[in-house]
């Protein structure tokens, strides 16, 4: 690994390139100095052309499947590096011209994908460039699709990579040695392991390392810490995720703790209204002749607005399952006071009393925090006008909470279940990853039976509901295998 760095950081040499990447790329297997075993290198070949320096062609260094021819075309996943002479080497994974074939099977998974883009990710924030270092394609099998203008405007340098290549590159860095190590040991650590193949065993925690640095990328962690943050910049956020996750936990520790119980939490369900929420008329018992009368009656955010308005202190309104209403119909005409940066004023239906009468505008030191569980498909979408005045925020499962909190039996079922949705699960199915929660251990419950009780269930519903209908045979046999604990 070494040599090709050293290699890569030097002025692209057109009359050594091949040769010395070719030494370059054979030194990374062996157990004398390599990173991967021997037989790793029984399933790929090296492909480093020799081209005339006058040729207008291409020069690249690829590692390919070994099915494919050893010159001319190929096909199936490939590692790739173009030099490029004074400017860094493009680091790539590319799809070989002649087609998907014989890695179809790899390139094919949604996992493939997910983990190439947070490699990206990763790399992007790992850089001190003040542009974008790496880029991934949203789908790696579509090869009608070129890399788009808006990247290549940023690579200029690149163009003639991107005019012969740019159709079947779907991931890859251009970067200065900032990044560069890490770049090229993600992606031929992900390469290597897309073929089964892992790391030598001394360089198997550096691996885990930067396996682990991506992939907070798939899953990013919510601290409550940036969530104060965010609700004080944009005052109304909604925490979504699946189930499991502590989205309601994490919002009342919030109110609890750092709004030190200023303000309320809610819990919205189908029968809540515009007057339970807002406010309007409710019956009321008098002792009068008439026996029944109607009060004006404030709702849970009018009441939200009037402790707001007592103090200059935050205050805090976190509505739970916040879509399990119709929005639309609860909020009524008060949506329009929603804008964080804005302070609007509505009329009211009725007459409050002091000190809202008939006008509502909501204060600035009010922030409203909505919980939504993603895995619940049949209730009330939320429409783009109420998307477009909340931050939404994902949830997703902490490993570092099951390696804490699990045991010899969760810790295994999560890390298998996460790696059948990471692998398996189109982009609509990935945020049904259950949460942490369902593997977190508790001395007196057996944790075989929390599983097959509170686990188990679950995953029958996203059978039963098609939610996994993608992956339905992996998450049939898991269910065989949490079953017979």
């Amino acid at each position: 690994m070494e040599r090709l760095l050293e290699l890569l950081k030097k002025p692209y040499d057109p009359d050594f390139w091949p040769t010395k990447s070719n030494e370059a790329f054979e030194e990374l297997f062996g157990s004398s100095g390599g990173r991967y075993a021997k037989r790793a290198s029984d399933d790929v070949s090296l492909r480093t052309p020799k081209f005339n320096t006058a040729s207008k062609s291409v020069p690249f260094s690829a590692i390919i499947h070994e099915s494919n021819p050893e010159s001319g075309g190929y096909g199936g996943m490939s590692f790739v590096i173009f030099p490029v002479k004074d400017f860094p080497s493009m680091i790539s994974m590319v799809v070989g011209t002649q087609g998907l074939s014989p890695d179809e099977h790899v390139i094919g998974k949604p996992g493939h994908t997910r983990k190439v883009n947070a490699i990206c990710k990763w790399l992007n924030t790992e850089s001190n460039s003040s542009k974008q270092v790496a880029w991934a394609k949203r789908e790696a099998v579509r090869t009608d699709i070129t890399v788009p203008d808006n990247v290549r405007k940023q690579y200029p340098e690149y163009k003639e990579i991107f005019d012969r290549y740019g159709d079947v590159i779907y991931g890859f860095c251009a970067a200065e040695d900032d990044v560069l190590e890490n770049a090229l040991k993600g992606f031929l650590d992900f390469y290597f392991q897309e073929r089964g193949h892992s790391t030598l065993a001394g360089y198997e925690n550096e691996a885990k390392r930067i396996q682990t640095s991506y992939f907070n990328h798939l899953m990013p962690t919510t601290e409550k810490v940036g969530l104060k943050q965010l609700l004080q910049a944009r005052k109304f956020v909604i925490l979504q995720g699946p189930p499991g996750t502590g989205k309601t936990r994490l919002a009342n520790e919030l109110l609890k703790e750092d709004y030190n119980g200023r303000g309320s939490a809610i819990q919205f369900h189908p029968n809540t209204t515009y007057e339970t929420f807002i406010g309007g008329l409710f019956p009321n018992t008098t002792e009068s002749e008439l026996g029944l009368q109607f009060q004006v009656k404030r709702g849970h955010l009018l009441d939200a607005i009037v402790t707001a308005q007592k103090t200059k202190e935050d205050v805090l309104l976190v509505v739970d399952e916040i879509n399990r209403a119709d929005l639309s119909k609860v909020l009524g005409e008060a949506i329009y006071s929603l804008e964080p940066h804005e302070n609007r004023t509505i009329k009211l239906p009725y007459d409050f009393g002091e000190p809202i009468n008939n006008k509502m505008s909501i204060p600035s030191n009010l922030h409203i925090l909505g919980t939504m569980n993603t895995a619940d498909r049949s209730i009330s979408i939320l429409d783009v006008a109420i998307r477009r005045r909340f931050a939404f925020v994902d949830m997703w499962p902490h490993a570092e909470i099951v390696e804490k909190h699990g045991n010899e039996i969760t810790k295994p079922a999560f890390h298998k279940l996460l790696g059948i949705f990471i692998e398996y699960a189109p982009n609509e199915s990935f945020a049904l990853m259950p949460g942490h929660s369902y593997f977190i251990s508790h001395e007196d419950v057996d944790a075989g039976i929390q599983m097959k009780t509170n686990l188990i269930p679950l995953l029958k519903e996203y059978l039963n509901q098609g939610y996994v209908s993608n992956f339905a045979d992996a998450i049939h046999a898991y269910i065989q295998d949490i079953e017979q604990l």
